[in-house]
């Protein structure tokens, strides 16, 4: 069942997503060469603590940090470790927040140091299918809307949407319905509707979409080595359009 949000669920869920996008952005600040992710992890820890928040990921399903640290060929869930950073690197920062009982959810990717030309691409072309993709979030609209408009800017650009993993409504649950691929076909799927909240992720690979999950049963690989990129939004679904909720 997707479950529609009042003006004043909203509002909560803006919190938390304000504060999930804070954090990730001062995570960026203290991405380099170097750094290890377990450092990021353990920074990451102590600030949703001095916040008064709870971390969403930490224990759900057994994952054990607050933070999901993906890097070059890793897509998503990523374990913080030891290994540093390395310049021309790419880092996948994935984490959530929960406030007064509410989950804010979001997602970037950043360069470590200098990147070549082709990965700054990949990156900004899976930001734009991002956009892209919320621009889509209008009322009356269809979900297949929104996962067809991903699918299509990124095989335009030559890269492959990841299948394997979805975007998920949220709300007092970090993973609501609907269940939102980066692949699928416009006008099918739910109606949206006022109050929708929608935590929309496009997975991009620079090479062909399979992907394996390596022995932590956690961490997403692509199948060929090949880069992916990950970026994420929670947006609400508005008379006015959509409302982007994780912007600072």
């Amino acid at each position: 069942m997707i479950i529609c949000k009042s003006p004043a669920e909203i509002e909560r869920l803006r919190r938390s997503g304000r504060m999930v996008r804070g954090l990730l952005e001062e995570l960026r600040e203290r991405v380099h060469p170097g750094v290890s992710t377990l450092d990021l992890e353990k920074y990451i820890e102590r600030r949703i603590a001095q916040l008064g928040a709870r971390p969403a990921f930490k224990g759900y399903r057994g994952y054990p940090c607050c933070l999901c640290a993906s890097v070059n060929s890793e897509v998503i869930h990523g374990i913080p470790s030891e290994r540093c950073l390395k310049r021309g690197d790419i880092l996948s920062l994935d984490m959530g927040v929960v406030v007064d009982g509410y989950y804010g959810d979001s997602a970037i990717t950043v360069p470590v140091g200098e990147i070549s030309e082709s990965t700054q691409r990949l990156l900004r072309v899976t930001q734009e299918s991002l956009q892209l993709a919320i621009d889509q979030a209008q009322l009356g609209s269809r979900l297949g809307d929104i996962c067809a408009t991903v699918q299509r800017h990124v095989e335009e650009n030559g890269y492959s949407v990841v299948r394997e993993f979805v975007g998920h409504g949220i709300g007092r649950q970090l993973h609501e319905e609907p269940q939102i691929p980066n692949f699928g076909q416009p006008g099918h799927g739910p109606v949206l509707k006022q109050g929708m909240v929608l935590a929309i992720e496009p997975m991009v690979n620079a090479g062909g979409p399979a992907v394996r999950v390596l022995a932590d049963n956690w961490t997403a690989v692509t199948a060929d080595g090949a880069l992916s990129a990950h970026f994420e939004h929670m947006v609400a679904v508005t008379r006015n359009g959509p409302d982007i909720l994780t912007l600072q």
